[in-house]
């Protein structure tokens, strides 16, 4: 899996300031898109232990509330692959720090249900996340004024209790 940025001090993808890791690969090409260079699976830099080393460092200090993973499509089978072995060592290592994750994948329509993206370890991802963003960005339903998302249909869900209850359970802000 490639890269293509981490942001050390994130303010803008969940509560509190976060490290956010941005993964290369997304099949979804949204119209609007603010990061349309990671839908190369290619772009940026390979995703190494050095890479992972360097965000455990940077989730050590206690102001860092969480990791933010976002792209690019971290639910792209073959960045599940590779981000679920990095998600349990940081659930592991940080387990008071929370775990956001961005997808346009839908919870309850594609990654609950056979689809393009869900694939062996996807319900495994999912059990180490504490909030997911999923829905594809739609440029017609845009609002600059929404927190932690870009378009209206976007919705941001509690997966622990969304996995309790099997049902998407929307998380309070």
């Amino acid at each position: 899996m490639n890269y293509g940025q981490i942001k050390k001090t994130d303010i803008a993808n969940g509560p509190g300031v976060r490290v956010s890791l941005f993964v290369s690969g997304c099949t979804h090409h949204c119209e609007g898109c603010f990061n349309a260079e990671t839908w190369d699976f290619n772009y940026g830099w390979e995703f190494t232990e050095v890479t992972q080393d360097e965000i455990f460092r940077l989730l050590e200090p206690d102001f860092i509330a969480g990791l933010t993973v976002l792209g690019g499509e971290p639910f792209e089978p073959a960045n599940q692959r590779a981000l679920l072995p990095f998600l349990k060592k940081v659930r592991t290592r940080y387990p008071q720090k929370t775990i956001w994750c961005y997808t346009g994948y839908l919870l309850d329509e594609q990654l609950w249900k056979e689809s393009a993206a869900r694939c062996e370890v996807t319900d495994e991802m999912l059990s180490l996340l504490d909030v997911l963003v999923d829905g594809e960005f739609v440029q017609e339903k845009k609002d600059i004024s929404l927190q932690f998302r870009g378009s209206k249909n976007q919705r941001i869900i509690d997966i622990p209790r969304s996995l309790a209850r099997t049902k998407v359970c929307l998380y309070s802000l």
